[in-house]
């Protein structure tokens, strides 16, 4: 992956993300899954069939984590 671009993030380094800034999974349905975190006003959808997960995608997530592109490489690879 690019780290200097937030396209071509797998679906399994966007899950790893989301679980190391605090976020649960918590339900599946469909090929959606659904993942929470205290303190958000709405759900983060992810869908488990689109891989890799569009750039769009990943800014509404930061977006609603109240976090920046730089965070998500922080979150992603030094922890």
């Amino acid at each position: 992956m690019n780290t200097q671009r937030l396209s071509n993030v797998s679906l399994a380094d966007y899950r790893l993300f989301l679980q190391k800034a605090g976020c649960t999974s918590t339900s599946i349905k469909g090929g959606h899954e659904k993942w929470t975190k205290r303190g958000l006003m709405r759900p983060i959808i992810v869908q488990t069939h689109v891989d890799p997960v569009p750039e769009f995608i990943i800014k509404n997530a930061l977006r609603s984590l109240g976090l920046t592109k730089a965070d998500f490489f922080k979150i992603l690879f030094c922890d």
